[in-house]
């Protein structure tokens, strides 16, 4: 029961639709901004492709754009290879003390 009370229903406008979802209340902030993102990301293409491109395809390309930038951010946060010279640092401190 308690899991249902932290769940939330709510329409969000993506472009130009009403999407309704169940989501976790916690969460609700996230949903609305991604919304936000792909309405604010299609339109933009939609103004510099007025008429030339269909609706789908304007779909598209902000669904590239925004992984685009999704996965460029996912690499440029990977902190793996400064984990492995921080534990080599650590170890040779630890080997003169």
């Amino acid at each position: 029961m308690a899991e249902d009370n932290n769940k939330l229903h709510i329409r969000l406008h993506v472009y130009d639709m009403e999407l309704p979802v169940t989501i976790v209340r916690e969460e609700e902030e996230f949903y609305r901004n991604a919304a936000k993102l792909i309405t604010e990301t299609v339109n933009n293409y939609a103004q510099v492709f007025k008429g030339r491109k269909s609706d789908k395809e304007l779909l598209y390309m902000a669904l590239i754009d925004i992984a685009l930038r999704y996965v460029k951010n996912k690499d440029r946060n990977d902190t793996s290879p400064y984990d492995d010279i921080l534990a080599k640092i650590t170890s040779e401190i630890e080997e003169v003390l």
